[in-house]
């Protein structure tokens, strides 16, 4: 069964998101170098992005009704969704201070994921508020639990 085009990009979108925001949050507890910062995200943007689009290759190829196109798109949309949605936590790491950035990123990553928990709802014909309320709390409880296990292991065995 083709899964539509859109299901990979949300995909990729809220992993790119999740998976960025959690290493520009570890990132900026271990160093202020804007250009370390820089780095470790096109290193994540390449490597997260390739890895998960073959995991949705391996994923789909187990279906053998799916065809190989429909796996490539799958695939490539993954990949381009959560690579440029990684890339575009650089934007401010480039022209703001490191801290104002982190701030601004973990904003707009909270507005980005109610716009599309906003649109997943309206396709499902489903409340958005309670999808909106239920994808932020998921959300804040990662940044809130990335805080304190960074502050644990740090605290336990330096940083």
């Amino acid at each position: 069964m083709k899964k539509p085009i859109e299901i990979w990009l949300s995909f990729g979108v809220t992993s790119g998101i999740i998976t960025t925001l959690w290493l520009i949050m570890w990132l900026t507890q271990w160093t202020w170098i804007r250009s370390v910062i820089i780095w470790w995200i096109f290193i994540i943007a390449i490597a997260d992005s390739l890895s998960d689009s073959l995991g949705i290759v391996v994923s789909e190829e187990v279906d053998k009704k799916n065809k190989f196109i429909d796996i490539r798109d799958s695939a490539l949309a993954t990949l381009l969704a959560k690579f440029i949605t990684a890339l575009t936590f650089i934007v401010p790491i480039l022209f703001l201070h490191l801290q104002t950035a982190a701030i601004i990123d973990i904003v707009r990553w909270l507005i980005l994921l109610t716009i599309l928990s906003y649109f997943i709802a309206k396709q499902k014909n489903s409340n958005p508020t309670r999808l909106i309320l239920e994808h932020l709390v998921i959300a804040i409880i990662v940044i809130v639990l990335t805080y304190f296990v960074w502050t644990f292991i740090s605290s336990k065995f330096g940083s």
